[in-house]
């Protein structure tokens, strides 16, 4: 099957409530121009130095999601384009979007990455920090808008486990929406677990390798 075909086929089996971000981590800007053209303009990168790149060179009306761990001296690197930072998984970072986003006059939407993922190679504040701050960002960092939350599973066969870590983010999310209304995204679920976690109530899938095929990793 063809990428674009990979793309129709996840799409069919999307609810119309969620939104596809396409993974196109370490894939080439022509697979990319590629489901463009089909339709697809939400796409999700890991890296800033790719991301900025691809950004160089593909259509300006793409949205353009940051997905990895994000590092303070890498956002001014995205601020004047990114269309989502789903990565914000401590404070000082946020602070550093709202320093950057500031300069070139932008409010930047982001996500508060939660950890509900076992292993400790998986970023991710608590949900005791994103309730802090989500009950008085506002004043302080006017040029962020937090606008939900995101988090990744453990990396298992076990989805019974998968099943839970989402159900908890759903209701970190259920509980966080009750004090700030704004928030309307929620971001889990990947290439292999992405239908549980719709299933949990998720808005916001990230999907590479069932689109793009495996991944090179050089």
């Amino acid at each position: 099957m063809s990428i674009v075909e990979n793309l129709q086929q996840v799409q069919n089996e999307l609810p119309e409530n969620v939104t596809l971000v396409a993974v196109s981590k370490t894939k080439p800007a022509e697979a990319i121009q590629e489901l463009y053209d089909a339709g697809q303009i939400e796409f999700g990168e890991n890296k800033v130095q790719e991301l900025v790149s691809k950004y160089e060179f593909l259509p300006k009306d793409i949205k353009w999601h940051l997905i990895g761990h994000l590092q303070k001296n890498k956002v001014k690197y995205i601020t004047e384009f990114v269309y989502l930072i789903h990565s914000v998984d401590n404070l000082d970072l946020l602070k550093e979007i709202n320093k950057q986003a500031a300069k070139c006059s932008r409010i930047i939407p982001c996500l508060l990455q939660i950890k509900i993922a076992e292993e400790d190679s998986k970023f991710g504040m608590y949900a005791e920090l994103a309730e802090e701050i989500i009950s008085n960002y506002k004043s302080d960092y006017p040029n962020v808008e937090i606008v939900g939350l995101m988090g990744m599973s453990t990396f298992t066969e076990d989805e019974n486990q998968i099943r839970s870590e989402f159900k908890y983010l759903k209701s970190v999310f259920d509980k966080l929406r009750t004090q700030n209304s704004e928030l309307k995204t929620l971001s889990m679920g990947m290439s292999g677990d992405f239908k549980i976690a719709i299933e949990e109530g998720s808005t916001m899938v990230r999907v590479g390798s069932s689109i793009f095929g495996e991944r090179n990793y050089h």
